[in-house]
This record gives C-alpha cells, structure tokens and sequence, in this order.
C-alpha cells in the first residue's frame, strides 16, 4: 500500500462529486456547469479566498459579512455576479432573511459554507471574559449552526446538497488562553457530525472542515509558531476540494491531523506539562 493510499485511508478522503447544481445553473445532461454558492464571513481571510475560488469556477455566489464595506470590496473584485448579505451571523433574523432571499433569487444552493467566526483570546478565571465567551459561542457556534438550517429542509426536498461547516483543529483539544475559541470549535465539530447523521440517507452531505493555521488577519496577531500555515488562497483550493468530495471531516492542511492525533493521544498530565507555558492568543481583541 502506497504512502498516499494510507495517508488518504487515514484522512477519509472521497472520490464522490457534487450534486444538481440550482436553477439559475442547471443544465441537466450537459457538461458541468458553474453552481451556487453561499458562504458567510465572505469579507475578508478564508471567506473572501472561497468567494474568489468558486467564482473562478463560474459560481453564482451569496455572500454574508458584517461589514457591508468590505464584503462590496471583495465582491468587486469577482468575476461572477454575487448577492451581497450585509448582516452578523449572531443575528438569526438577518441571516434566515438573506437565506430566504437568496434561495428566491437563485434557488438552492448546491454547497453552502458556515465560514463566519472570531477568535480572541480568553482567561476561565478572568468574570470580565465571560461575556466574551459568549460572544464567541454565538458567533461561532449558533450561528454556525444558524447558516446551515435554513438550507436543510431546500435541500433534503431537492435530495441533492452540501453542508459544509469551517471548525478548527483548535476544537480537539483545550488550548489555554483560548478557552472560548477551542469551546467553539468542539461544540460545532460536534454539532456537525450530529447534523451529519440526523441527514444520513436524505442526499444532503455535511462536511466538517477543520483548518490548521491560515494566513489570515485573525492569525497574524498570534504571538507563536504556526507550523505548516497556509496562505488563504491555497487553504481555499483544499478546502473546496474536500467540500466536493464530500468528506465528512477533513483537516485541513492534512500534515494537522497529525498533530492534532498527537495531541489528543497524549495523557493529561503530559499535555498539561507541554501546553501550561504556551504563549497565549491576546485578549481583548476587537470582535
């Protein structure tokens, strides 16, 4: 057995392709043609680099972000034309209105993307961060789980879809100082694989994706190593690639998954041991 075929046994990789593209794309018969997507935290770092993936592809495209500003900068950029959803994936009604509007425009979408999230860093002694925890399982977590659920009875009726949800290697392990955000990221990679088996048999696939280190706006204020960082672009083109096979979890660059199999192996006390001096994402941070 091949390096390759073990490493792609161990990382789940699927070799199945995507289902009926929507209505403002659908070409039965024909040879693949360009599909809709929808994708939120569209304005800036892995968002806007899927935006300009699936754009190149041909996609019609809906984008969520909260600042209207630079999601029309992103979008003016793109060469396919995108519906723009000024609107806080925190803010259920917003984003249940974007999601009903686009699907009147467009139809459903074949692969939405639940990319929006914050990271900062956190203290579980600290009252004052409470609120901030909070704050970042809202973002991260209800409305992660906001994004997909307008699109799941759409697409279980049409028997065909994907979602997909971005979470973090940061969710396999506590990482301190950054309670909140490893917090999140557990509770959507479970939320995923919950939603993934509550949809089996219906057609609709739900992809867990969870990056490693991305060269992002919300990473370069880390003051440590990131091993193996990827640019967003690239982090984009693997990351499309794993939505379209349909993963079920995929990390992210695949060299991760090794850490993080390392790292949950590892007993407590030597985890403790190893991460208890790590330097620490800062706190406060705008979100």
């Amino acid at each position: 057995m091949s390096a390759g075929f073990r490493r792609s046994r161990l990382l789940g990789f699927d070799a199945t392709r995507t289902g009926t593209p929507c209505k403002a794309c659908r070409g039965e018969g024909d040879p693949p043609v360009p599909r809709c997507v929808f994708i939120t935290g569209a304005s800036s770092g892995l968002g806007a680099a899927l935006a300009a993936h699936y754009a190149r592809e041909g996609a019609t495209l809906g984008l969520v972000a909260r600042r209207a500003d630079a999601l029309q900068a992103v979008a003016a950029r793109l060469p396919t034309p995108s519906a723009l959803y000024p609107a806080d994936v925190a803010d259920r009604g917003a984003l249940r209105a974007a999601a009903d509007d686009f699907l009147g425009r467009h139809g459903v979408p074949d692969i939405v993307i639940a990319n929006a999230g914050v990271s900062v860093g956190t203290l579980g002694a600290e009252d004052e961060d409470l609120p901030v925890l909070e704050r970042v399982l809202r973002t991260n977590v209800v409305g992660l789980a906001a994004t997909l659920a307008p699109f799941v009875a759409p697409m279980r009726s049409r028997g065909t879809g994907i979602l997909a949800g971005i979470a973090s290697i940061a969710g396999l392990r506590g990482l301190p100082g950054a309670g909140a955000y490893s917090a999140s990221k557990a509770a959507a990679i479970t939320w995923l694989e919950s939603l993934r088996v509550e949809l089996r048999g219906s057609g609709v696939s739900v992809v867990t994706i969870c990056p490693g280190f991305i060269d992002t706006p919300m990473t370069r204020v880390n003051p440590y190593g990131m091993p193996f960082l990827l640019p967003a672009e690239e982090a984009a083109r693997r990351i499309a690639r794993a939505i379209d096979r349909k993963r079920s979890f995929a990390v992210v660059p695949w060299q991760m998954a090794v850490v993080g199999c390392f790292l949950r192996s590892l007993p407590n006390g030597v985890y403790d041991a190893l991460t208890a001096r790590r330097p620490r994402k800062p706190r406060k941070l705008p979100l």
